[in-house]
């Protein structure tokens, strides 16, 4: 993978970097960054723990994917993007959940970005 796909690739890595980094330290700000309301006792461990691992997982792979060029992390990290995108889509669907087109294009373009750094990574034996 060149340099430039490298790059582009990282990209989304770094983001759910950073969004885990706000569940760690700015919780309150980051879950209004994404439309809920900051929970309490139980609820609050809950979500800051539940969302800031998915953040943190997707951006660690993504990252590792890049780094070593090793497909597996790659497509660890897309496989959260994508599915995420499509159980957003089911809330809506089946459990009448505002569809979140504002966060479901951004998934399936950091999506496609890691997909095309898979397809720009070589094989290994």
């Amino acid at each position: 993978m060149s340099t430039p796909i490298r790059i582009l690739v990282a990209l989304p890595g770094v983001g759910m970097l950073l969004n885990a980094l706000g569940w760690m330290i700015r919780p309150e700000a980051t879950a209004k960054s994404l439309g809920m309301p900051l929970l309490d006792g139980l609820a609050r461990s809950t979500q800051i723990g539940d969302l800031g691992s998915f953040f943190l997982t997707a951006g660690i792979t993504i990252l590792l994917g890049v780094w070593k060029q090793e497909r597996i992390w790659l497509y660890c990290g897309a496989m959260l993007l994508g599915a995420t995108a499509v159980i957003r889509t089911l809330a809506w669907a089946a459990h009448g959940a505002e569809l979140a087109t504002g966060f479901i294009i951004p998934e399936i373009v950091m999506l496609a970005i890691v997909l095309f750094g898979v397809s720009k990574t070589p094989e290994r034996e």
